[in-house]
């Protein structure tokens, strides 16, 4: 037996999909999962999600065959996140909704907004990584937002009932910054979607001519730190570095340094890649690189790995604790460093690294994890 109410759980959808990058995916993945669970007929708590979109292009790109499931409702809120108009207006279409519940996938929530909340919080970036260089804005504009940033991170964490993160290490560092919240962050970690699951699955098979390309992807802001491995791209010379991302903030810094190394000829940007498409060039490939100062999970690098490619990463506290035994790891800050890596890579046996990378890929699951946030929904409406 149902009970008898129906419950109106909201979600901030406006950072799903694959417009923006790994809060996108991670969003995406956790609605089409969560309206799956809340579907089964074994479910004894009936619910509504009440899923707040910027388009519709977005909503039916997002939910692909959820679009018209009926435990799903559709609202368009063409507001841009981190702006005035998100503080002032969303906590009204909030209201608005007669919400149970609101889950937001970040921590950019109105500070207006006074009903029951939960929130994800994937890592303090602006709290590590401060300063204008990380940032296109003039200096005067950034303080303005980075102040505002803080005050309204802040009042999330504290009204928040619950607070999700992907890692242990970002629950040290929003515990660090945030003591009074402790007690509330539950560490759910993240998975892979349905196309590397797919190849997480395949037999291995290692290619008689991997070619000598890298694989960078993700976005190009300044803690990505991807000038290392420009840096390093003339000490191999055989080597061509791919880029992929979607976003275009910070190319030209990027193209300045590629032109500043004289490595051009050795970097090819490709864009947004398809998931499909991307995996066939990750089965090509030497390696995908991370180079990040700071990251709070490493989906990119997982995925790699679900894909039969070996990884190379910055040595870094959360990259140990995701990726332990099974990627090469560098100094960020040594370009020497990177290169030994790269070669200790290839003299390793590939076949025996994709295996320690598959050991690992396996151990991540968006319906796992989609369970897990179910399961505390249930327990807060």
């Amino acid at each position: 037996m149902y009970d008898k109410k129906t419950y109106r759980i909201g979600i901030d959808a406006r950072l799903a999909g694959q417009r923006h990058a790994g809060i996108g995916r991670y969003s995406e993945n956790l609605i089409k999962n969560l309206i799956e669970i809340s579907s089964e007929k074994n479910n004894k708590t009936a619910v509504k999600f009440i899923l707040f979109f910027f388009d519709m292009e977005q909503a039916k790109e997002v939910l692909g065959d959820f679009f018209e499931n009926e435990n799903v409702e559709i609202v368009i809120t063409s507001i841009k996140h981190y702006g005035f108009r998100e503080q002032i207006i969303l906590p009204k279409i909030y209201k608005k909704a007669k919400l149970d519940l609101l889950y937001v996938p970040h921590w950019n929530v109105p500070f207006l907004y006074e009903g029951k909340l939960i929130l994800t919080i994937h890592d303090l970036l602006w709290y590590e990584q401060k300063g204008t260089q990380a940032t296109t804005l003039k200096p005067w504009l950034y303080f303005i937002k980075y102040l505002a940033h803080k005050y309204v991170s802040r009042k999330a964490v504290q009204r928040a009932l619950l607070i999700f993160v992907p890692t242990e290490t970002v629950k040290e560092t929003v515990t660090h910054y945030y003591p009074f919240a402790k007690n509330k962050i539950i560490v759910s970690k993240e998975g892979i979607a349905p196309d590397y699951q797919i190849t997480l699955k395949q037999k291995i098979e290692i290619k008689q001519r991997i070619k000598k390309q890298l694989i960078y992807t993700g976005s190009l802001y300044p803690h990505k730190n991807l000038e290392i491995v420009i840096k390093s791209l003339s000490k191999i010379p055989k080597y061509k570095l791919l880029i992929i991302s979607s976003r275009n903030i910070f190319i030209d810094q990027i193209k300045t340094l590629i032109s500043n190394y004289k490595v051009k000829k050795q970097v090819v940007f490709l864009g947004y890649v398809p998931d499909k498409k991307l995996i066939e060039l990750y089965q090509e490939s030497m390696a995908l690189v991370q180079p990040s100062l700071s990251e709070g999970f490493g989906l990119t690098g997982i995925e790699a790995m679900a894909s039969h490619l070996p990884v190379l990463a910055s040595d870094i506290k959360v990259f140990r604790e995701i990726y332990q035994d099974a990627a090469f790891f560098f100094n960020p800050k040594s370009s020497e460093d990177f290169v030994n890596s790269l070669e200790n890579l290839e003299l390793a046996n590939r076949k025996k690294t994709i295996e320690r990378g598959l050991k690992i890929a396996s151990q991540y699951s968006f319906e796992k994890m989609a369970k897990e946030i179910w399961s505390e929904f249930l327990k807060q409406l």
